[in-house]
């Protein structure tokens, strides 16, 4: 497998890494956690509440602090302070002086991007406390509108086979120094896992979702949660098939359609 698949400088972030990023989302236990990063796993979305995966990522980071890029932020940020007060809790919790990405979560939804929002996260960036800011959206549109003029350097999106519209609405929308991207809930919640009455064929493997998302050339990295070890080898072990084949893509793209209905 071509190692441009695996691996790739993240934007504006400056760190070379794995392209299939760790999150605890659905009940990954501290033995699977520190399996991943102590093999090929880099990229860490280490939300709060997350106790499974604290100890490792605070072991990992003392060992080789540079190695990893730890993405993390405020549950809910509706106070411009709210930011710095995550970030120098994280920064206690893991012993570490700064974060590789603080990002706002559910922007739109359940977080506020006000200009003095924008002020608070330019300051930690500048002062070295967190190396790049960004976000977690959902609204396409609006993600679309600040990829063309925001501070962001980088946007956490969903993007699946099943609900690929940021070809449309995002990614024509960033410029020529683009911002990273993290694609998440890459199986559709595990729809895209389960077999469709509206398709003849199989199902996606959770390998093909992932395979899938790295194959676009505006996709860094993908989150994956396996709640136990044995998925998490088989997820890493599916990305040495390299980017989909041209049938591979329209198959998968036509299972995609019939998922989301």
């Amino acid at each position: 497998m071509a190692d441009a698949f695996t691996h790739c400088l993240l934007p504006r972030v400056g760190k070379r890494v794995y392209r299939l990023g760790l999150s605890a989302s659905y009940g990954m236990d501290e033995r699977t956690a520190r399996e991943a990063l102590d093999g090929p796993f880099q990229y860490v979305f280490w939300p709060a509440g997350a106790r499974a995966l604290t100890a490792p990522l605070r072991d990992a980071c003392r060992r080789d602090r540079e190695r990893y890029v730890v993405a993390s932020g405020p549950t809910v940020g509706f106070l411009a302070r709210s930011p710095r007060r995550r970030v120098e809790k994280a920064l206690r919790t893991l012993g570490t002086d700064y974060l590789d990405v603080l990002q706002l979560y559910w922007v739109g939804v359940g977080s506020s991007l006000a200009p003095r929002m924008v002020d608070e996260l330019l300051k930690l960036r500048e002062e070295g406390k967190v190396r790049a800011i960004g976000v977690s959206i959902h609204d396409r549109p609006r993600a679309g509108k600040l990829a063309a003029g925001s501070p962001l350097d980088l946007y956490m999106l969903r993007y699946n086979a099943a609900h690929p519209g940021a070809e449309v609405d995002v990614f024509p929308h960033f410029p020529a120094e683009r911002p990273a991207v993290v694609a998440y809930t890459a199986t559709a919640w595990t729809r895209l896992l389960r077999r469709s009455r509206r398709f003849d064929g199989p199902p996606m493997s959770a390998g093909d979702c992932y395979r899938f998302c790295l194959s676009s050339p505006h996709v860094d990295v993908v989150l994956t949660a396996p709640g136990k070890a044995a998925r998490l080898r088989e997820n890493a072990a599916a990305l040495e098939q390299g980017p989909l084949r041209a049938e591979e893509a329209e198959r998968f793209r036509a299972f995609g359609r019939a998922v989301h209905g």
